[in-house]
């Protein structure tokens, strides 16, 4: 598979790109090299989509991702090729979903419901809301609340759509950019990053116990929902569903931060 997705990437690497600046043994050390990162890449994506998205849109885009890595890495700039090209290619892909507009408002309309109960309550109790005072404050049963938490769990901590609705301050705008890459050099812009990291690394800190857990084997270890099912002894729905609160609890403090 790892053969194919290289052979794939070299078609549209011959089929679209010219004059490029650097050396073709070294573009082909990279796309022999990384291209199983797409693949990897978009599996992960996929896992949190619903079935009707084509994961071979993801590749797609994220073999384009890649294209435009090795075109424009500096390794001047001190970072690894690896982590530069997967963050190329998550953000290809990222793209092509928002094109794609695949989030059902109803799933968006869901997420906001439950972003500013457990906002309320938080904001009550002065301490991370349980699944019973957030249903309560919605009015609902336990049953109809976990229903909700499953529509809502493609949801991302902070997407393209949000965007839309906070793109009137400038440092959103500012900080859209630089995630696009093209803002990088900014001092301005950099500390507004560095403080975005902030407040999100504190809002992880604060999250219940197992939801910290598995935000941590998620993103930070990479591990497969199913994969930290087996280490923490839950079953896969359960680790998706305390992922799902943990994003609606980080959204709810990103977004505070922003409209401060």
């Amino acid at each position: 598979m790892a053969t194919s997705a290289a052979k794939k990437v070299r078609q549209y690497s011959q089929n679209g790109r010219t004059g490029s600046r650097i050396a073709e043994r070294e573009r082909e050390y990279y796309i022999t090299e990384y291209a199983p990162l797409i693949k990897t890449v978009a599996g992960r994506l996929a896992m949190r989509l619903p079935s009707h998205v084509d994961q071979n849109d993801l590749l797609s885009a994220g073999i384009m991702g890649l294209l435009d890595a090795i075109e424009k890495f500096d390794p001047e700039k001190g970072v690894a090729f690896k982590s530069y090209a997967e963050f190329r290619i998550r953000g290809a892909m990222l793209d092509e979903l928002r094109t794609m507009d695949w989030v059902p408002r109803s799933v968006r309309k869901n997420a906001k419901i439950l972003e500013k109960a457990y906002g309320i309550v938080e904001r009550r109790t002065m301490k991370p809301a349980s699944d019973e005072e957030v249903a309560k404050e919605l009015g609902v049963d336990m049953d109809s609340f976990y229903r909700l938490l499953e529509e809502t769990k493609g949801i991302s901590v902070f997407n393209e759509e949000d965007l839309g609705e906070l793109m009137a301050h400038k440092k959103i705008n500012n900080l859209w950019h630089a995630y696009q890459g093209s803002m990088m050099t900014d001092p301005a812009v950099s500390l507004d990053l560095t403080e975005v990291k902030e407040v999100l690394a504190k809002a992880i800190d604060a999250l219940p116990k197992n939801e910290r857990i598995v935000v941590t084997l998620y993103y930070y270890e990479e591990l497969t929902m199913k994969e930290i099912g087996e280490v923490i002894g839950y079953t896969e729905s359960r680790i998706s569903q305390l992922h799902t609160k943990a994003v609606i609890r980080l959204r709810h403090k990103i977004r505070r931060y922003f409209e401060q």
